[in-house]
């Protein structure tokens, strides 16, 4: 039976102290319990002594019965959960100090908790992994050097930057009075990429006058701008390039557990305020705090005097390792591993098979048992005998197999075949946006962005520039303006670099004919081969396939109207009006407004030949209704809808939407109300099988989570096939009014929501630890959306541990989407998200399974994860 709560340090030492600090029984006469019972988890007593006392209700699981808490010490011999692969040649450059086994990204010989030890010892440098003690590179980082920081054509100033010994964060020198230490450090997880040369629009901009082998540039991964650097030779700069690539590499390449590991050293070197290698009662409850723990001093004191077999009021060596022990103990996947074990701690691989069966439901368990023994089993005696410890166990719970996500589907696995109006399409409004819709920055950047996220249809408002040039930017606003040139080569460059799935250029064309044919000429000699011009394989009669595009670029845009048929040939007309579509102009900003009647906006413009030509399978045109089945238009015509016309028709006449979105292109932009670039949900328009249904992708919220969901399926290429009967001419389907019909076997979810591990800090202040609660979302259908939520655990961002079971009926699972989201509970003001995972209900794996957490931008945290059970069944 589920037992709750048992594992938190404060849970370990109160089934001893129900009483509390202040019991009547004269301390000589208190009988000591064994340590992993009187040691384990942090969370906050007062919650914890609920659960153990009987007040949450203890649940069986389907089809087993189990105990999960919070994990005991593990058994004498076991083997690390890092493997026996790494000598102790992994040392500090120059020999000196303890091998840097924590950040090893193949595992080490000594135990985690010996390695966190060895390393709170060290005073020498903490080396990213052995395969780098001896790098040239890295030694020139870890000496640091002078850098050029750029920030415009008047800042150009010299700053010292130096890779810390920790090999996980950077320091740059500052000259700001009264700048903080930490704002002059940031950490290598959070960087994205490492670009040499001219290859931002600051270098572009401010840096033409210095040799492209002297520069360099740091993409982070968050909204913070750009790094841009300049060297004072090659060679610097390709020790920094290279260098910053090793690590990244190494970092991306590191198991959960080694993630683990050295932020648990991280933590353990910042709490070590005077450097002398130990560890004292209040640097021990300091470093409590900084992993997202809060204990009491009763509670810190009994951690601190059992690990303190030495009795000198602090912790070193052996006991640093117990208290790692206590700290990193998972009683829940224990007890999993004890049912399927034998008493000496190993687990056959016929009981494997079994587990990955019964529970995991793996349909290749009899295959796949004996791979994940090789792949993740670090103890070489388990490995020979092809068995698994609990170490090799809990790497298999936290590796991309044990993942909540279908490992399948992190790879193309759909038809890729169909007409291209069969697939939901990644797309961005107004890509070249960073902020609001008024005033923001218009950049480059915003396009590599969204390309790299996965983003298959981006948008280009254009307008006529100064030089002949045409410009992009939000039009009537007061938003930035770049060059439609630098846009198409920021395409180029990175179209593809996710996906080779076609990329398809909206254009919203403001410009004059000249300035037109200048956009068509770059687009021509900037894409060449890469613009598709004419149609595929003779194919006049239906789309073609993402297949058969693989590698284009399509332009959608006006087309001529002589030119009625695109895929059958142009004719000599040099110019003619073509209605206007100004999405601008619905904005609902007085300026704007004001702007707009000053123009005395017309409802056409005059086209050029050479931009229509560029148009093929996507011409644009006004909606002026469904389809009359004795007078269908054309396949390659296609309308543009606001979020508020698409959802009435979509409420209205959804059958009809769908028979439409199977012959033909829907775009759907975001409403003029919106000015400050929120995002409206894409859910009931996928649901009638619109297909570029486009977001501000440089918002974050619950909108975008959905929509990153939605497209990490079928390996992140930026289209997702459409069920079966979103497709199906003969379809009657209506998500507003469900009937009987070939949707799909309605499913019963049951989730388990069993606990957290490092979960971040919310508020950076020493003294804040985080509340937990956990909210699950169902997003799809009317009649599937659903949200249930957690208690709150206080005090403990650690190792919260919650037992929670859940149901939930989905009516169509193939539109349903799952949302976890992880909030900071605050009683007074709105709670603080702390991290979310969102993924298609058919993406699902069920069993025991790591949920690896997001921040609010879509990035992962590094060792940041929900422990969940799944059972799907079919409903009666």
């Amino acid at each position: 039976m589920w037992q709750p709560q048992k594992g938190s340090i404060a849970g370990k030492l109160q089934g001893q102290e129900e009483a509390g600090p202040a019991a009547k029984t004269p301390k000589a006469s208190r009988e000591e319990p064994e340590p992993e019972r009187r040691l384990a988890a942090v969370a906050a007593p007062g919650r914890q002594r609920r659960a153990a006392a009987g007040e949450i209700n203890e649940e069986s699981q389907p089809g087993r019965n189990s105990s999960p808490g919070h994990g005991a010490a593990p058994a004498e011999g076991a083997a690390s959960p890092v493997g026996d692969r790494w000598s102790e040649e992994q040392r500090e450059p120059g020999g000196s100090g303890p091998a840097a086994a924590l950040s090893s990204g193949h595992g080490c010989s000594r135990s985690p908790a010996a390695a966190a030890a060895a390393a709170m010892a060290s005073n020498g440098t903490f080396l990213a992994c052995n395969s780098l003690k001896d790098d040239k590179d890295l030694k020139f980082l870890l000496k640091g050097s002078q850098l050029l920081k750029v920030k415009s054509s008047s800042w150009r100033k010299e700053r010292f930057y130096k890779l810390q010994e920790d090999c996980k964060t950077i320091w740059q020198e500052s000259k700001k009075v009264l700048r903080s230490p930490e704002s002059q450090i940031f950490s290598i997880e959070d960087i994205r990429d490492v670009r040499s040369g001219h290859k931002t629009e600051g270098m572009e901009k401010y840096a033409k006058d210095v040799p492209e082998y002297r520069c360099f540039s740091i993409i982070f991964k968050d909204q913070r701008k750009n790094l841009d650097l300049i060297a004072s030779s090659e060679d610097d700069a390709n020790h920094w390039i290279a260098g910053l690539g090793k690590i990244i590499a190494h970092s991306n390449s590191m198991n959960q557990k080694q993630k683990l590991q050295h932020w648990i050293h991280t933590c353990l070197r910042k709490a070590d305020k005077n450097k002398d290698n130990k560890m004292s009662l209040k640097e021990l409850k300091d470093f409590l705090k900084e992993v997202n723990i809060e204990v009491d001093d009763y509670h810190a004191k009994k951690i601190f005097q059992h690990c303190d077999k030495s009795k000198t009021e602090a912790l070193e060596d052996d006991e640093i390792e117990e208290f790692y022990k206590i700290l990193t103990e998972r009683k829940e996947i224990d007890s999993i591993f004890q049912m399927y074990s034998d008493p000496e701690g190993f687990m056959s691989c016929q009981n494997l098979v079994r587990f990955l069966y019964e529970v995991q439901q793996e349909e290749d368990a009899v295959v796949a048992a004996p791979a994940l023994i090789q792949r993740y089993e670090p103890n070489e005696r388990a490995k020979r005998g092809n068995a698994m410890t609990k170490d090799g166990f809990l790497m298999y719970l936290l590796s991309e197999e044990g993942n909540i996500f279908n490992p399948s589907h992190r790879k193309v696995y759909q038809d890729m075949t169909q007409p291209l109006s069969h697939y939901l399409v990644s797309s961005s409004h107004n890509t070249y946006l960073m902020e609001d819709q008024i005033t923001g920055p218009s950049s480059t950047e915003a396009y590599i962005r969204a390309l790299t996220k996965g983003c298959r249809c981006v948008e280009l408002d254009c307008w006529d520039g100064p030089n002949s040039e045409p410009v992009i930017y939000h039009g009537y606003t007061l938003t930035s303006k770049i060059l439609f040139s630098d846009v198409i080569k920021a395409i180029k460059n990175y179209a593809f670099q996710t996906s080779p799935y076609p990329v398809i250029i909206s254009l919203e064309n403001h410009c004059s004919v000249d300035q037109q044919k200048v956009m068509a000429q770059h687009m021509t000699t900037i894409l060449q081969d890469m613009l598709l011009v004419a149609p595929v394989d003779g194919n006049k009669s239906q789309f073609p396939s993402p297949e058969q595009l693989k590698g284009k670029i399509l332009v959608k845009g006006k087309k001529l109207s002589r030119q009625e048929d695109p895929v059958n040939g142009n004719n000599n007309l040099e110019a003619e009006d073509v209605s206007d579509e100004d999405e601008a102009a619905e904005i609902e900003d007085e300026s704007v407004k004001t702007k707009v009647e000053q123009k005395g906006k017309s409802d056409t413009l005059k086209l050029a030949k050479e931009l229509s030509d560029t148009v093929v399978y996507c011409k644009s045109v006004h909606f002026e209704g469904f389809d009359d089945p004795n007078h269908p238009r054309a396949f390659y015509e296609m309308s543009s809808f606001s979020e508020s016309k698409a959802l009435k028709l979509a409420q209205e006449s959804g059958t009809s939407f769908i028979h439409h979105n199977i012959r033909h292109l829907s775009r759907i932009y975001p409403a003029g109300w919106r000015t400050d670039s929120s995002n409206y949900s894409p859910v009931d328009l996928w649901n009638v099988g619109c297909q570029i249904v486009a977001l501000n992708f440089q918002t974050a919220g619950t909108e975008m989570d959905v929509y990153q969901g939605r497209f990490q399926d079928n390996g992140f290429s930026g289209y997702v096939l459409k069920p079966e009967f979103l497709r199906d001419e003969q379809t009657k389907f209506n998500p507003k009014s469900i009937t009987e019909g070939t949707w799909g076997t309605k499913k019963k979810l049951l989730l388990k929501i069993i606990s957290g591990q490092q979960l971040p800090k919310v508020n950076k202040s020493k003294n804040s630890i985080v509340d937990p609660k956990v909210t699950i979302e169902i997003h799809g259908v009317q009649q599937d959306n659903n949200k249930k939520q957690t208690k709150v655990i206080e005090n403990n961002g650690f190792n919260p541990n919650w037992n929670e079971e859940f149901t939930f009926d989905i009516e169509i699972p193939a539109l349903a989407l799952v949302r976890f989201v992880v909030e900071d509970f605050d009683m007074s003001t709105k709670n603080d998200f702390i991290g979310q995972y969102t993924l298609p209900f058919t993406s699902l794996k069920q069993g025991y399974r790591h949920i690896h957490l997001l921040t609010k931008n879509g990035d992962p945290y590094s060792s940041s994860t929900l422990f969940v059970y799944v059972n799907i069944q079919d409903c009666d």
